[in-house]
């Protein structure tokens, strides 16, 4: 494997304006000769940025995902252009709309990136697929949502995972058989309440669990950190990308968050990836598959003492890892099911409407109602069925908390 890469890679990004979006275009940034973004999409709510972007990196297409957007993001590209002394030259094409990312993501190129945040990115991950690109996954939910979708349509090493966790796990596994495998061990910094007694959480405030000692993040995976909930739905998707049953999988405490995963092997040994948390290196990997982007992030310092620990994890104060692995093993719309309503039972925290500990409570109550559609006859419409229905159900049971 050589570490510079003769060839320009073509990338579409879809979620440029977002976390993810914006510390992938800097990875470009400092590499391009080795990067050509083709096309942009973003939601819409940041269209200076996204005209910033399209005319710095030159692509051809732009797309937002509100509706008759086209006419607002023109004029942010005209007035980019005058900002560049580049008034009446070409612009980007523009799209428009719901499936403008759906769009984007067929285009032909070698790698899409989805850095979209929800299930409304499934299609784009389905479609970057049918088209044969290499898909640089950021978007969770593609695989907890559409997990046996997503699974039938990637060919052997189509998906990359940008999660620090399974690119950590990724970068381990290289080079072993299958067989070889004896566990994943997922790491977990434990947010602000890791050495709390699931009593002493009882009337935890919305304002407690958003002070997150390391990471900043939005509301949701912050909360969903602060209780695991994160780290439930990152088992459920080792298990989807690596096929390691859930009984093989393990999620550890680790504060410190310097070892991002590990792989346990049959002979005893066990691998970690290790680096300072920040996303530009999974991002990195991702984009320029298989070979390494020189100096994409910081390393460590080895010339520091350090000290690094690791706990268990506390199923009694933190049921949601346990749950969710029950969810994933049950497979088909569950955990569909599982992702929607605990989008609704940590907005109802968030409004005081429930308790911190009621958040996995009532996901708990919510998906053993479940109905669910197994993995061999599920669609599309049967994920947003499902997670309409979970999302219906969540509010009900929250309303009468």
């Amino acid at each position: 494997m050589t570490v510079n890469s003769s060839e320009v890679s073509n990338v579409v990004i879809l979620g440029s304006t977002g976390s993810i979006g914006t510390q992938a275009i800097d990875v470009i940034r400092r590499a391009p000769e080795r990067f050509k973004v083709k096309a942009l999409s973003a939601g819409g709510g940041n269209l200076r940025l996204l005209a910033q972007q399209a005319l710095e990196l030159g692509v051809e297409t732009v797309a937002v995902a509100t509706p008759g957007a086209e006419a607002d993001l023109l004029l942010a590209l005209k007035a980019e252009a005058e900002v560049r002394g580049a008034a009446g030259r070409s612009l980007p094409e523009v799209v428009s709309g719901p499936e403008a990312s759906t769009q984007l993501a067929s285009l032909p190129c070698d790698s899409v990136l989805n850095g979209i945040t929800g299930s409304v990115g499934l299609a784009p991950t389905l479609a970057a697929l049918d088209a044969g690109s290499r898909l640089i996954l950021a978007n969770k939910e593609s695989l907890i949502v559409g997990g046996p979708l997503v699974k039938k349509r990637a060919k052997p090493g189509q998906i990359i995972p940008v999660d620090s966790e399974h690119s950590a796990l990724f970068q381990c596994l290289q080079g072993d058989r299958k067989e070889a495998v004896r566990r994943l061990v997922l790491t977990a910094s434990g947010g602000p309440f890791r050495c709390r007694t699931r009593a002493q959480m009882a009337d935890v405030t919305p304002e407690e669990a958003l002070a997150h000692p390391v990471w900043a993040m939005g509301p949701l995976n912050t909360i969903n950190s602060a209780n695991l909930v994160n780290k439930g739905l990152e088992a459920i998707e080792a298990h989807l990308l690596f096929d390691v049953p859930f009984d093989r999988i393990d999620v550890v405490i680790h504060p410190q968050v310097m070892v991002h995963s590990m792989v346990e092997f049959v002979d005893g040994s066990t691998l970690a990836q290790v680096s300072p948390p920040d996303m530009r290196l999974p991002l990195s990997l991702g984009l320029g598959w298989p070979d390494r982007v020189p100096d994409a992030a910081p390393c460590c310092d080895w010339t520091k003492a350090s000290t690094w620990e690791f706990h268990p994890v506390d199923d009694e104060a933190f049921p949601a890892v346990r749950l969710a692995c029950e969810v994933g093993q049950a497979g088909g719309t569950m955990p569909a099911v599982f992702n929607a309503a605990n989008e609704e039972c940590v907005a109802a925290f968030a409004a005081g409407r429930l308790s911190f500990n009621g958040i996995v409570d009532t996901l708990r109550q919510v998906v053993e109602e479940h109905d669910h559609v197994p993995n061999e006859t599920m669609t599309l419409e049967a994920v947003a069925e499902a997670e309409q229905w979970a999302r219906h159900r969540a509010r009900e049971a929250t309303e009468l908390t």
